[in-house]
């Protein structure tokens, strides 16, 4: 009997929710590596399909040059843990013939190349489907498949710039501005998860796959939120405010002694909360203050009052006593500082796991989720190029004779 208990002391186990499920991964860089890295922690069997000469480009990327030339670049070692990794030539016929031979043991094939180049190559929906009806196939493109820009290429910078979002990202004197990281490419991945589990479980019933059109565009435009309805149903075009929340005041990053730290006094009783804390209860009787319209209204004055007040305690104290009176806040950190946090320690967020062929051990992030007995996580070190071809490829039926005059003729 299972407990249902949540539980921070529970042992971890790897989910299994995808154990049987088959994934051929034919993706590059981040989008459609992420997507298929949140199936592989949770059991699917992801099979990362690689040009010969190289492999996914990620291999070449991140801060480790050494890795860089070794072919496990960080960026690559970031999101493919769990996964298998056969090289593949699909502009050769046998190539191609190989893949479709593969198609009939998967449940799921996931690209992101531009629309019409998997058609081009013989490996188009409509001929993989008549392979395998219950194939469920998702591509993840900048644009989408249809519509004036889905031939365009797309990076992650290019969809947040036509998305909005950088439009609203930064204050009046930055914007538009990037978003640190490549939000729009990992919104594009996580959408393609949702869609292929959701394709996964009606297929239960049906016995049939589907094609899964994911544009990072949309996504990133249906991410949008507030930002959207706020235009679509008022009529209000949002401006970026840096720091500021644009529903409530105060909110927003303010200045401690030592560093910088958000406080979100959304409601009523938490302003006069952070009032009482900091000594200031002439604020709460303040006229430009006392209702939740004045304090938008006149935002940049209240902050000036409170900001007078935080510095007299570091960020850590200010946030240990908000917090304990009801007063949501949190320090500001660096990545390196909430990756050593004890909140992400005790949540299991990371994980260490050994490197292929006896290379160093590396430290991965998992899914932002937990289930009650088990737990997202990776069943094997990133994959070196080509690792797992003599297995897979066994599989169909090649002998070591196949493979050695496939390598000869540059096929795998």
């Amino acid at each position: 009997m299972i407990d249902e208990t949540p539980s921070s002391t529970t042992a971890s186990v790897p989910a299994a929710l995808l154990k049987g499920v088959r994934v051929l991964d034919l993706t590059n860089v981040l989008s459609g590596p992420y997507c298929t890295f949140q199936l592989a922690l949770l059991g699917a069997d992801v099979i990362k399909i690689e040009r010969p000469d190289g492999g996914d480009l990620a291999r070449q990327l991140g801060a480790s040059t050494a890795l860089n030339e070794k072919l496990m670049g960080v960026s690559f070692l970031a999101q493919n843990a769990g996964k298998k990794s056969i090289s593949l030539n699909l502009k050769s016929n046998k190539g191609v013939e190989l893949l479709k031979s593969l198609i009939k043991t998967a449940d799921v094939i996931v690209e992101n190349f531009r629309p019409d180049v998997m058609k081009r190559l013989g490996l188009g929906y409509d001929e993989l489907k008549r392979i395998n009806p219950g194939l469920i196939y998702c591509a993840i493109t900048g644009f989408g498949q249809e519509g004036p820009l889905k031939s365009n290429p797309a990076y992650d910078q290019i969809i947040q710039g036509m998305s909005g979002v950088m439009s609203v990202t930064g204050d009046a004197q930055s914007a538009p501005l990037r978003v640190g990281y490549p939000v729009c490419d990992t919104l594009g991945g996580l959408v393609g998860a949702f869609a292929i589990v959701s394709a996964l479980y009606e297929r239960k019933t049906s016995g049939v796959g589907r094609f899964i059109d994911v544009s990072m565009l949309d996504a990133a435009v249906s991410a949008l939120g507030w930002v959207a309805s706020n235009y679509l149903i008022a009529g209000v075009e949002a401006k970026p405010i840096g720091n500021e929340n644009m529903t409530s005041a105060p909110s927003g990053a303010f200045k401690t002694s030592d560093g910088l730290i958000n406080i979100a006094a959304n409601k009523q009783d938490q302003f006069e909360a952070l009032c009482r804390l900091i000594e200031r209860k002439d604020l709460v009787r303040d006229d430009r203050f006392a209702k939740r319209e004045d304090r938008k209204a006149n935002r940049y004055a209240l902050n000036e009052e409170i900001n007078k007040a935080l510095s007299m305690k570091s960020a850590l104290e200010w946030e240990t006593l908000l917090n304990e009176a009801g007063v949501p806040a949190g320090r500001v950190l660096s990545v390196s500082e909430v990756l050593a946090h004890p909140q992400i320690k005790e949540r299991r967020l990371l994980q260490e796991i050994g490197g292929s062929d006896g290379d160093a051990p590396i430290k991965v992030v998992k899914s932002g989720f937990r289930m009650n007995d088990s737990e997202p996580a990776a069943s094997a070190p990133p994959p070196k190029l080509g690792q797992h071809n003599s297995a897979v490829f066994e599989e169909l039926g090649l002998s070591d004779q196949d493979l050695e005059e496939l390598r000869k003729e540059g096929v795998i």
